[in-house]
């Protein structure tokens, strides 16, 4: 599988929202990567439904939304409506994973499930077939901007291992940190998906620097 970009609008303006995701669906990304974060969870508070409604509004690509809150289980739906064609997860965020897992792929989105840095890729154990994909935090979540974590290959590898003969379809996303210095060495660890928000946005030329993220060398 090649692998995807998925652009986190969090470091777009959003003053300027729709000519940010306009300029995502002239590029070569492939998702677009919605960051939702409570103030509880993390430490940090970004957007709510408006946002992911004026996303979909103008996306012409899939919305990729990643849920940094407690308790996600009472807004999956709201999330679906809103545009998210999949929905990801805490791991800690979640005490009866299997069912929130089941309740996000009941409502016709691609299910996902994050793992904080600190978080083992073996507690997915008992689910790794039952998951669309696992997104492995390469920064402690809650704000853009953070140094990459070197562990994280480490934990790439493992999930890959994993899933391999067990899950071989699984999207492995990491995010955090993720620019050209580095991507090339995270599809080799085994991501296929990656997600990168200040590295575009921050570039002179947002479409670009996520051509060069799509074929690294």
């Amino acid at each position: 599988m090649n692998h995807l970009i998925s652009p986190s609008i969090l470091a777009s303006d959003f003053g300027n929202l729709q000519r940010d995701i306009e300029m995502l669906n002239q590029s070569e990304a492939d998702w677009i990567h919605v960051d939702i974060m409570d103030g509880m969870f993390v430490p940090n508070i970004s957007f709510g439904f408006p946002i992911v409604e004026v996303a979909k509004k103008h996306a012409a690509k899939p919305l990729d939304v990643h849920l940094m809150i407690q308790d996600p289980d009472r807004y999956l739906e709201r999330f679906k409506e809103a545009g998210a064609s999949g929905i990801t997860v805490h791991f800690e965020a979640c005490p009866h994973l299997n069912r929130t897992v089941n309740a996000i792929k009941y409502l016709g989105c691609k299910a996902g499930v994050a793992l904080n840095p600190h978080t083992p890729v073996g507690f997915l154990e008992d689910i790794i077939e039952y998951l669309d994909l696992v997104l492995i935090m390469s920064v402690n979540p809650g704000f853009g901007g953070q140094k990459f974590i070197g562990n994280t290959y480490k934990k790439l590898r493992e999930l890959k291992k994993m899933s391999s003969g067990r899950n071989a379809k699984l999207y492995i996303e990491v995010d955090g940190g993720v620019d050209e210095s580095n991507s090339l060495k995270l599809i080799n660890a085994g991501a296929n998906v990656l997600v990168a928000g200040n590295s575009v946005f921050s570039a002179k030329n947002p479409v670009a620097a996520i051509k060069t993220l799509k074929h690294p060398h």
